[in-house]
This record gives C-alpha cells, sequence and structure tokens, in this order.
C-alpha cells in the first residue's frame, strides 16, 4: 500500500500502466477505518493487476481539492491516468470487486 502526497500522486497514480484504486481517507473518520480492512485484502489479492494507494486528506487537501473529495471515504480508480470510477463512503467487498474486475 502505497501512501501519496502531492509530490508523488502524478508519478504514482496518473503515470502508471496498471489500473490504480486510491482511497482518500483521514485518521479520524470511522467508516475509512471500516473499508481499510477491505482495501487491504483486495490489494494483496490484485496484486500485480491493480495498484492501490491512499491520501491522507488531512496531509494532502490540496489532492483532496484537486479531486473534489466532499465526504471521505472516497474511493476512485483511474485507469491511464483518468478516472473511471468513484465510489464514496463504506463499500461491501463485493461492490469493490465488481469495480475492480471491470478494469483488469
Amino acid at each position: 500500500m502505497i501512501e501519496v502526497t502531492k509530490e508523488n500522486f502524478d508519478g504514482e497514480v496518473l503515470n502508471e500502466k496498471i489500473p490504480v484504486f486510491v482511497d482518500f481517507w483521514a485518521e479520524w473518520c470511522t467508516p475509512c477505518h471500516m473499508i481499510a480492512p477491505i482495501f487491504e485484502k483486495l490489494s494483496s489479492e490484485y496484486e500485480g493487476k491493480v495498484k492501490f494507494c491512499k491520501v491522507n486528506v488531512d496531509n494532502s487537501p490540496e489532492l483532496a481539492s484537486r479531486f473534489g473529495i466532499l465526504g471521505i471515504p472516497t474511493l476512485i480508480l483511474f485507469k491511464d491516468g483518468e478516472e473511471k470510477e468513484r465510489l464514496v463512503g463504506v463499500q461491501s467487498e463485493e461492490k469493490l470487486r465488481s469495480v475492480l474486475d471491470k478494469y483488469v
């Protein structure tokens, strides 16, 4: 799991050849902690097919602003440098798999 900041976002996410799933979260966010184990599990299962990154919105408010993050957790799937899917709030493992499976 890669922690992404404004300094490395473009290189780690937008310039990547495989799909990248980004979790915009915060330490104080209870729903973020609820989805974290699912995100971790999927990062292992999709290793090599999808890159998983996290953005702490408190540490990187400019990224939250750049991508219009209004609620957290917000999960965005990027492919070829473009946003393809956006999910806001706690999601089921099945829902996350269905999004990932469209792009692998």
